[in-house]
């Protein structure tokens, strides 16, 4: 265990959220430049709270001690063309990481809908994209390196240790500061964007969501809780999926690019003229070089069974008139069932009933309950990153393996140098 490094630059605050809707709490931020300096940080830390790029809506990563950063360490990536796998710094963004796979003739089997997350921020908390066929990002992880409370480096893998690995990956920073992580890639395909307008009333039922969502490797769906889809954005594998027609179940096709929410800009977006191109300028909905969405908002998304969607919108649509003054969009995605013991599309192939909010969080938080309240009938389980109401005996509920978490947490982390208020209420101090 080093020693002889100093912990690196400290930075007196945390400040705000990419949204400016979190504040990460007092502080001290460190900034360590190497593994040594972040060895020793941990070693003579109390507590401490990994801080990643600031994208989550929740206060997953906001902390009332001392807080990390890996920004100033080497943004490593490492590519293994014949194993098909990237060994990569966990302050990365995805962005920077698609490129260089794309350099070496590798992929990334599905990315966020922004490019600008890190690789081990969006992992920890479970972040996705979207395809019936997709699982979150964190399933591609296959190893995961880092440093425990004691300040030792710990090297986890889904060969070496399949008792614990599935509990390790996707774990809210709870068990230690990651590193660095392994993913699989596959191999370099084009893809295309098309997006539809427009859709009837009538598409909403089970049956035409279910045909709209596998229409492609990754689609999403965004409606304003009206009664009917009004964009469908569909990336499709140029080798795979038919291209979609001009008019497309009662939607016609976008004659120029749009964007997501109202009223921004959207040459900020990815291409959507249906010409072939990368997968990683097709796959986010948003370009790497500006700042992605509005920004000036608040997030919140539920997963509910894939095959009850058409239900699950149904029951909340009621309450559409209330919901439409506090949004901006909302969004249908789906996510592939995985294994992890802390992901919310463990063993259930998952669609997400997802919220962008304007920035009034006093109203959203007062809507959200009744919400929650008619998704009740679906096990919704919320995403960790973003903001719900739900009380943490119905979370806890929906993880059949969270007793094996809090065990392999008891290990790793005895002292709870990782917690937060968060992860207390939520998995349990």
């Amino acid at each position: 265990m080093p020693t002889s490094s100093t912990p690196g630059p400290v930075l007196h605050a945390p400040g705000l959220s990419w949204s400016g809707t979190v504040d990460y709490g007092p502080g001290p931020l460190h900034a360590p430049t190497s593994l040594a300096a972040l060895q020793q940080l941990v070693a003579g830390s109390t507590r401490l709270r990994a801080l990643g790029t600031r994208h989550s809506f929740s206060e997953v990563a906001a902390s009332d001690g001392p807080l990390v950063t890996l920004t100033a360490m080497t943004p490593e990536i490492e590519i293994d063309t014949e194993a098909s796998t990237v060994r990569v710094g966990a302050g990365v963004r995805y962005g920077e990481l698609a490129v260089a796979a794309h350099a070496a003739g590798l992929a990334l089997a599905n990315m966020g809908s922004l490019p600008h997350i890190s690789v081990g921020g969006a992992s920890a908390t479970g972040t996705h994209g979207s395809g019936n066929r997709s699982r979150s990002l964190a399933s591609s992880v296959r190893e995961i390196e880092l440093v425990t409370a004691g300040g030792d480096l710990l090297t986890l893998s889904r060969e070496a240790d399949p008792d614990v690995f599935d509990g390790a990956v996707l774990s809210l920073g709870t068990l230690g500061i990651v590193t660095h992580l392994t993913l699989d890639l596959v191999p370099a395909a084009p893809m295309r964007q098309t997006v539809h307008l427009d859709f009837p009333a009538e598409r909403m039922d089970e049956g035409s969501l279910a045909e709209m969502l596998g229409a492609g490797a990754s689609v999403s769906l965004f409606h304003h809780w009206d009664g009917h889809i009004a964009q469908a954005w569909v990336k499709q594998r140029v080798d795979e999926d038919a291209a979609l027609p001009e008019h497309w179940l009662g939607g016609r096709r976008a004659g120029g690019p749009v964007h997501p929410l109202p009223g921004m800009p959207a040459d900020f977006c990815t291409d959507q003229t249906g010409e072939p191109g990368p997968a990683h300028e097709r796959l986010p909905h948003f370009r790497l070089e500006f700042t992605p969405s509005s920004g000036e908002e608040i997030q919140s998304e539920y997963f509910v069974p894939r095959e009850r969607i058409g239900e699950a919108l149904a029951a909340v649509m009621p309450l559409g008139e209330r919901i439409r003054p506090l949004l901006h969009a909302s969004e249908v995605r789906t996510v592939a069932a995985d294994e992890l013991w802390l992901s919310p599309a463990q063993h259930r192939d998952s669609a997400c009933v997802h919220f962008t909010w304007k920035q009034r969080p006093a109203e959203v938080a007062a809507l959200l309950p009744e919400i929650e309240g008619r998704l009740a009938p679906f096990a919704p389980r919320p995403h960790w990153g973003k903001v719900f109401t739900l009380d943490p005996e119905v979370v806890q509920a929906q993880y059949p393996d969270l007793e094996r978490f809090r065990a392999l947490r008891d290990r790793l982390d005895p002292g709870r140098v990782f917690r937060n208020g968060y992860v207390d209420r939520l998995l349990g101090a």
